[in-house]
């Protein structure tokens, strides 16, 4: 498969590793300094294209790709991606965008959801979030902090929004984050009342298993059409 990477940080570069020792092609690097490069003869080129930039140029980067037909994958959290779904289905094109590409991440996602259906029964259990990631993430709270943020919202129900800081207001779901080097990103959930606590978390011990479940999803992609998330890579 030709792929084209669209962002060629420290993620970027992970994502050509693992792609390259699973015998693709990487066709295509656009980074700050060759944005002349982004054009359609190019894009011509690549099967599918990854994307992993900052939020400030997510939307645009997706919205180009798709214009042009090109398949794309992205991780870039901190944007609006509705527009991106709306134009992906208009073009009938092929779009994945995940908060978090990790499959251990996507496995707690579905333990949240479980856990917080059933936690939603005992009203004695405040539950709340913390995040961890290096000092080079620009949004916080992260994009799967978020994810699995809706998920509590959608299960428990004393709960109507989340905020970023602590609360003392018992219908808000309080999330913290802390920004400190190394930390490739860690999400804890707690549930506390009087007489006990009940805590899972998820850490990453390096970027390798997001690069690993982007490479993944191009793979999935490439002979799809339509919008899609991780767990439809992982589950369908």
């Amino acid at each position: 498969m030709k792929l084209a990477l669209i962002g060629y940080g420290k993620m970027g570069k992970a994502v050509e590793k693992i792609a390259l020792t699973r015998g693709h092609t990487i066709t295509l690097i656009i980074c700050r300094e060759n944005l002349d490069e982004f054009n359609a003869a190019n894009l011509d080129q690549c099967d599918v294209a990854i994307e992993f930039t900052n939020p400030e140029n997510g939307l645009g980067n997706v919205v180009q790709l798709l214009e042009h037909g090109v398949k794309t994958v992205s991780g870039t959290t901190g944007w609006d991606i509705s527009i991106a779904k709306e134009l992906c289905l208009k073009n009938k094109g092929a779009f994945i965008h995940a908060t978090n590409f990790s499959l251990g991440v996507n496995l707690f996602f579905e333990v949240n959801d479980h856990l917080s259906r059933l936690m939603s029964k005992y009203a004695d259990y405040d539950v709340s979030m913390k995040e961890i990631h290096h000092t080079s993430k620009k949004d916080a709270p992260s994009g799967t902090a978020i994810t699995l943020a809706e998920a509590l919202l959608k299960n428990i129900k004393s709960k109507d929004h989340w905020v970023l800081g602590d609360s003392k207001n018992d219908s808000e779901l309080s999330i913290t984050s802390e920004r400190v080097d190394p930390a490739p990103g860690t999400h804890i959930i707690t549930y506390t009342s009087p007489i006990d606590e009940i805590e899972i978390s998820h850490t990453a011990k390096s970027r390798e298993g997001f690069a690993y479940g982007a490479v993944l999803a191009a793979e999935w992609l490439a002979d799809k059409h339509g919008c899609f998330t991780m767990k439809n890579v992982l589950f369908d």
